[in-house]
């Protein structure tokens, strides 16, 4: 009979320090900026390049040489080696699967 009194005390102990780590103050999520992504706005001249990783697709290499992987890369600049004037969001909020360079959201762009 003592054995099932301990046995039961450490059941109670495990539920309520289950149950007690669910009582912390809430921590509010956090919402990203109208429009998505964060406030980082980029303007710069590049390069248009066709990387030839993960079945192939269309990065920016700008002046600095930091690379930028456009979700929104209009068709009529999808060229190798087209130069271009852009500006556009930093995606922080969203993930890639080419894992080249930061996700950007063209905001505007022209050929130089």
């Amino acid at each position: 009979m003592e054995r099932t009194q301990v046995s039961g005390t450490i059941t109670g102990v495990v539920m309520a320090a289950v149950l007690l780590t669910g009582c912390g103050p809430r921590e509010e999520p956090r919402t990203p900026p109208p429009g998505g992504g964060s406030s980082e706005t980029v303007q710069a001249t590049g390069t248009v390049q066709f990387v030839a990783l993960e079945g192939g697709f269309y990065g920016i290499v700008a002046e600095d040489g930091t690379r930028y992987d456009p979700i929104n890369l209009p068709p009529q600049f999808q060229r190798d080696g087209q130069r271009i004037r852009f500006e556009g969001k930093v995606r922080s909020d969203l993930a890639g699967i080419h894992m080249w360079g930061t996700l950007i959201e063209i905001t505007q762009i022209s050929a130089l």
